[in-house]
Order: structure tokens, then C-alpha cells, then sequence
């Protein structure tokens, strides 16, 4: 392989990699802003300019709080757990498009690290390892309530990967390709929210609950569970989980940007292919919002009722989509 395709793949690697912890960073500092401003409070506004620095603030705190580990816990699946959460959270955004090509340094660059003919399928497969990390973590703390949320979150995360998947087959259909380049391609006259909108609705939820935010934050219910799965977790072993639920917050948003909004297609986007990245980000940016407006606004909801949901609603729901999909292609392709 040509030594300057893989230097290439390195470095769009590493980008993205500290993109997204940055992106954690300050998402958490939007989330609290946003937060604030619908709850009539300030919100953080002393470290440094209007608050700017307070996710480095935050992330020195962790650093240097006592790491502890409980003394009946299985050692190294606890110390494992927090990683294997993270690492899939990192390593998705390798097949999502940022843009088209673009010229740098007179090199042609494509704004994506792989353009899979099964993007859509890895996206899938990367985000069951996750459950695995979240499990383990509440069984190895040797705690009950550690326990019980881990417990919940194998429930409801296993459950609604089934409508999330399905809600996948809809815009795969419409464009007649996995690949998300593709996706995003089909969708340069008239973005798929309008054409799946049923689908859209159906991502969205069982994405919520796949990542286990308001008002599906179930395994994390302080009035029942303490803090659920992450009870025993403290300083930079606790920061890993924070830093996992906040990356899949970035990560669902750009996805459901790419399948639904048209990812980084917008005005002159043709002819100024780097727009490409702004648009992708100003639709995460409002899909973020979205999130948090929905965890400003509702409640919790009960654990009988959030699992219902998944089984009783969304499933079924996602197969119609799925059928009907498929029935009108075929009509129409016919």
C-alpha cells in the first residue's frame, strides 16, 4: 500500500480522535449553558472568558482526584470496563463523510478516514460492543446498585438496538447503498427526513435510549439506583464513562445528520468544499440542542414503560417502516 495513503489515514485519524474529545470537552459546557438559560440560571461563568474554561477546569479536577477501587471488586474487568465503553464511542466516526474532497497542499483529500460499502452495517456492529463495557463495569464493582443498573442498561440498550437498526434499512433502501458517502449523495435533491420520516422518528428515541439520556437515563436513576452501573467510579475512570456518554451524544447527532439531514450537503457546498464540515456541524449542533432541550423538558420515565416502548412501539413500528419501504421501492422501481 503507498505510503502516503496510509500517513493520510493516520493523520485524518488523529484528527478525528481529537475532535471528539474536544468535542466532549465542550459539549458538556454547551450542555450546562443551554441548561441554565431554560432553567433561568447563569450557568458556569468564572472559568475564564464567560466560562470557556471550564471543561479544562473540570478535567484537572478529575485528574486529580483519589483513584479508588473497592476492595471486593474483580480488579481488572473494573479497570477494563471504562475502556471498552470509550474505545467504540472514538472509533465510529471512521466511516462518517465531514465533507467531500477537498484539495490540500495540492493533494486531493477526501474529508472521511473510509468510505465502507458497509458503513451503515460497522456503525451497527461498533455500537452493540458498548452494552459490554456498561455491564461489566456494574457486575465487577461488587455493588448492588452497580449491579441493577448495569442490569438495566444490558435491557434497554439490547432492546432498542433492534428498532435502531431497523430505523438504518429505510434511508439504506431509499439510496440503495450502506456506504454513508452514498447515503449522503442520494439525498441531494431532497433530504431523507421528508421521504423517512417515520424512520426519523424512530432513530432518534432509540438512539436516546441507546445512550441512555433523558428520559431514558434509566441505569443511572439516582433516586433508585444511586448512580447506577458507575457508583464505585471515581476520578479519571469515572471521567471515561462521561467521556463515552457525551462522544455517542456527538456521534448519534452527526450520524442522524448524515442519514436524515442531508450530513454535509447545503448551499454552494459544490463549489466551496469546505462548507462541507460547518453544515455537518451546524446539524449536530441543533441535534445536540435537541437532546438537551428533551433532558430539560421530561422526565423520567417509568422502567416498565421505557421498556414497552421498545418492544411494544418502536419495534413493530421499524418493521412497517421497514416493509412499506421496501413495497414502494419495488413499486416504483417496477
Amino acid at each position: 500500500m503507498d505510503t502516503g495513503v496510509i500517513l493520510e489515514a493516520v493523520i485524518k485519524s488523529i484528527v478525528l480522535l481529537l475532535m471528539l474529545t474536544a468535542g466532549f470537552a465542550y459539549t458538556t459546557l454547551y450542555e450546562r449553558k443551554v441548561l441554565a438559560r431554560m432553567q433561568v440560571r447563569i450557568g458556569p461563568n468564572r472559568a475564564g472568558y464567560k466560562g470557556l474554561l471550564q471543561p479544562i477546569a473540570d478535567a484537572v479536577k478529575l485528574i486529580f482526584k483519589e483513584e479508588l477501587v473497592p476492595a471486593n471488586a474483580e480488579k481488572f474487568i473494573f479497570i477494563l470496563a471504562p475502556v471498552l465503553t470509550v474505545i467504540p464511542a472514538l472509533v465510529i466516526g471512521g466511516v462518517i463523510p465531514f465533507g467531500g474532497t477537498v484539495n490540500i497542499f495540492g493533494r486531493n483529500v477526501a474529508l472521511q478516514i473510509a468510505d465502507s460499502n458497509v458503513g451503515v452495517l460497522y456503525i451497527l456492529t461498533v455500537t452493540s460492543i458498548s452494552v459490554y463495557g456498561i455491564t461489566l463495569a456494574g457486575w465487577s464493582s461488587n455493588n448492588k446498585y452497580a449491579l441493577l443498573g448495569g442490569m438495566r442498561s444490558t435491557a434497554q440498550m439490547i432492546s432498542y438496538e433492534l428498532a435502531l437498526g431497523l430505523s438504518y434499512i429505510g434511508p439504506t433502501l431509499v439510496a440503495g447503498s450502506m456506504s454513508l458517502l452514498a447515503i449522503v449523495n442520494a439525498q441531494r435533491n431532497i433530504p431523507f427526513i421528508v421521504l423517512q420520516p417515520v424512520a426519523f422518528v424512530i432513530y432518534f428515541l432509540a438512539s436516546l435510549a441507546e445512550i441512555n439520556r433523558a428520559p431514558f437515563d434509566m441505569p443511572e436513576a439516582e433516586q433508585e439506583l444511586t448512580a447506577g452501573y458507575h457508583t464505585e467510579y471515581s476520578s479519571m475512570k469515572f471521567a471515561l464513562f462521561f467521556m463515552a456518554e457525551y462522544i455517542k451524544m456527538i456521534v448519534i447527532s452527526m450520524i442522524g445528520s448524515t442519514l436524515f439531514l442531508g450530513g454535509f450537503l447545503g448551499p454552494f457546498v459544490d463549489e466551496v468544499p469546505w462548507l462541507g464540515p460547518i453544515y455537518l456541524l451546524i446539524k449536530t449542533l441543533l441535534w445536540l440542542f435537541l437532546i438537551i432541550w428533551i433532558r430539560a423538558t421530561l422526565p423520567r420515565i417509568r422502567y416498565d414503560r421505557l421498556m414497552a416502548l421498545g418492544w411494544k412501539v418502536l419495534f413493530p413500528l421499524a418493521l412497517a417502516n421497514v416493509l412499506v419501504t421496501a413495497v414502494i421501492i419495488i413499486m416504483v422501481g417496477g
